[in-house]
């Protein structure tokens, strides 16, 4: 490339943008109060974190095996969650808003440094994967109770559970597969 066309090049990227791109291009940071948001909701899941930890201490000594596997279950349940929020803010933010310049800082996500839309979507079907997992778990601990005075789980329950799981599974794959294909080079 030649030094007057690399100079064009440059002074392309630094020329002002006409005001509707301008507009169109600023309307990214509408989005926010959207991810602001999201770390509020960050903080009550710290908070439910916290309440359901100290429910778990307190009733460590009278709870059965079961409970307290339960109340686990619900801890992780929170953290994968929590996770989910964090890619979400995080990846988000990096790919629609603007760059959170971290390049070189020791705490950045290895995931962050390749992060695109498509990426992100994967990760994100991944970790709601992972949610529903638990959750059936749960489910599935607690139809141990299933037609009993104490049984809080249904048989249609148990099913339509399993059958949500399983869509979001194939969800998930074709996400993969669209973005795999997506990614190819022809």
């Amino acid at each position: 490339m030649a030094d007057s066309e690399r100079s064009a090049e440059i002074s392309d990227l630094n020329a002002p943008l006409r005001p509707l791109p301008l507009l169109i291009f600023s309307s990214r940071w509408l989005q926010l109060p959207l991810y602001l948001g999201l770390i509020v909701a960050q903080v009550v899941y710290v908070i439910l974190f916290l309440k359901e930890l100290w429910h778990l201490v307190t009733h460590a000594f009278t709870f059965t095996e079961q409970q307290i596997m339960l109340l686990v279950l619900g801890l992780i349940d929170v953290v994968m969650i929590s996770n989910l929020l964090i890619m979400v803010i995080v990846g988000g933010y990096e790919t629609f808003v603007s760059r959170l310049g971290l390049k070189g800082h020791p705490d950045q996500p290895e995931w962050l440094s390749h992060v695109n839309a498509g990426v992100l979507k994967v990760k994100l079907s991944m970790a709601i994967i992972g949610i529903s997992s638990i959750h059936l778990l749960r489910t599935f601990i607690e139809a141990g109770a299933m037609g009993t005075p104490t049984g809080r789980v249904t048989e249609a329950a148990v099913m339509w559970q399993t059958i949500i799981h399983g869509m979001f599974i194939l969800s998930a794959i074709g996400i993969a597969w669209v973005d795999r294909m997506s990614n190819q080079k022809h």
